[in-house]
């Protein structure tokens, strides 16, 4: 892929908030001047573990993943982030505090970001973005718990069936060992369970 980022277009960003409420267009103005592409490589950090976490990330294209490593070097997966996808440790972000996790681009990755004080002054320009910004926030809660949920009451199946209706797009695109590890299972498991669902029930 080449490096040439004046090809990264602000339009999907601006098409993602106006599904949720119209801009004029002084705000998309503002929208333009406050993200700024970045390009990540296949395997580059775009959030260390120990590090602040000072952007917010909207996937133009490739795939994200944030993760957690244990003390005994296992990695658990909280969430993957595409096209159209946030991908931020939100607490550290808001917090300015170390991050506990780890984001890297398991594709080669443009992403529009955006820092807090710039998400700031968008919040104090327009109250729509307050409003706008705080519906991702709720959205992504809303995700987290109903993952969290899924993780302690549900089987592996179920856990595979919800992955394939929230990432249909990411089925093909992800290898086995990272799908096996967002759910918790092992890719062995996961090779079996997808040979199950594929065969037609009698």
């Amino acid at each position: 892929m080449k490096d040439n980022l004046s090809d990264a277009s602000i339009e999907p960003l601006l098409h993602y908030f106006e599904m949720l409420i119209p801009l004029n267009k002084e705000e998309r103005e503002q929208v333009r001047e406050k993200f700024r592409p970045r390009l990540y490589r296949k395997k580059q950090y775009v959030l260390q573990e120990g590090d602040v976490c000072n952007q917010m990330n909207f996937v133009l294209r490739g795939c994200l993943r944030m993760y957690k490593i244990d003390d005994t070097g296992g990695t658990h997966l909280l969430q993957f982030a595409a096209e159209n996808n946030w991908i931020t440790d939100l607490g550290s972000f808001h917090s300015e505090e170390p991050s506990t996790l780890a984001i890297d681009a398991l594709e080669d990755s443009v992403v529009l970001q955006i820092n807090q004080k710039d998400l700031i002054s968008l919040y104090l320009s327009a109250p729509k973005f307050d409003r706008i910004f705080r519906v991702l926030i709720e959205n992504s809660y809303v995700s987290l718990q109903k993952r969290l949920l899924q993780n302690i009451s549900s089987s592996a199946e179920d856990r595979y069936q919800s992955f394939l209706e929230t990432y249909p797009h990411l089925v093909n695109r992800l290898p086995q060992t990272q799908i096996a590890s967002f759910l918790g299972i092992t890719p062995e498991f996961l090779s079996r369970l997808r040979n199950k669902l594929s065969k037609p029930k009698s």
